[in-house]
């Protein structure tokens, strides 16, 4: 485990090194705006005029347009550290969560995606402020003539210390076996140093079944690295401890995103003393945004 702890917290210096050299490149485009045309093509540049009949903006390669209200699909304003050599790397979409544990980070109000992991997994989230958001879902095994079916609720709030830098996330997963009667949860609460592109998190959260709370905590570190304009290498690590047994679920992987929707790829590999041969289980989910129109769309 110290192995993965130090991989991961290089990474973490790598990015902040780089972050810093690229929004150094894009300090001076505070104008600067992509207009999607309603023909399908995209254009970058200077913002120099815009009423009520249209838009003018200079362009690097092409000069001077103008597009006339008709012809425009969208305008939106570019934030100077989001253009890295000289392309738009929009905002995280899925900023909120590694593969599936939550960081400091959350969902902007009106924002929403839903997540499935393996068919079984389904899950809705939504902002209703910048600050909180809720989950809920449901995972149907009556399709396999079960008596049981797991259901779930997961309010968060999220905690800007300093902003973009350092997040706090609190929260709790609330969940019911339905046909036992069975209450079971984790509540949480996670530190995320970094920006939404580039971060780690270590969270701790404690087990709970019908009201009677683990002695014990759960250990989680997780990271996130931008390597491209829609792809990330992700990992997310988890510590159990007990009287007698210890057991660590490590997994390596990583996010890409075709238009708005993501898809997540890794595996995940259980480690323990009781664990004599080497095992890799393959993860894959994908998620799809609603609510707030996604910037990568634009």
């Amino acid at each position: 485990m110290n192995t993965v702890y130090r991989i991961m917290f290089l990474f973490f210096l790598l990015s902040l090194l780089q972050e810093k050299g690229t929004c150094q490149q894009a300090e001076d485009s505070t104008k600067l705006y992509q207009l999607k045309a309603m023909d399908g093509n995209e254009y970058l540049g200077i913002l120099q005029v815009e009423d009520s009949s249209g838009v003018s903006i200079k362009t690097a390669k092409l000069g001077l347009l103008f597009f006339p209200r008709s012809e425009i699909k969208s305008l939106v304003k570019i934030e100077p550290k989001r253009l890295i050599n000289g392309k738009v790397w929009f905002e995280n979409p899925q900023s909120s969560r590694y593969l599936w544990a939550p960081n400091g980070y959350g969902l902007h109000k009106g924002e929403g995606y839903y997540q499935n992991i393996w068919v079984l997994y389904n899950q809705f989230s939504y902002g209703i402020t910048d600050n909180f958001s809720i989950g809920a879902g449901v995972l149907p095994l009556f399709f396999f003539s079960s008596d049981v079916t797991p259901i779930w609720i997961i309010p968060k709030f999220s905690i800007p210390v300093v902003r973009d830098k350092f997040n706090v996330g609190v929260g709790i997963l609330a969940a019911r076996l339905v046909g036992q009667n069975t209450g079971l949860g984790i509540v949480y609460g996670t530190g995320t140093l970094g920006n939404r592109d580039r971060n780690i998190s270590l969270g701790m959260g404690y087990g709970y079944i019908d009201g009677s709370l683990a002695k014990l905590p759960m250990w989680n570190l997780s990271f996130m690295y931008r390597v491209g304009m829609k792809g990330y290498l992700v990992s997310e690590n988890y510590l159990f401890t007990g009287n007698n047994y210890s057991l660590a679920l490590l997994s390596f992987g990583g996010r890409v995103f075709i238009k708005v929707v993501g898809l997540d790829f890794g595996l995940v590999l259980p480690r323990s003393g009781n664990i004599k041969t080497f095992i890799a289980i393959p993860w894959f989910g994908f998620t799809v945004p609603f609510g707030k129109k996604s910037p990568t769309s634009h």
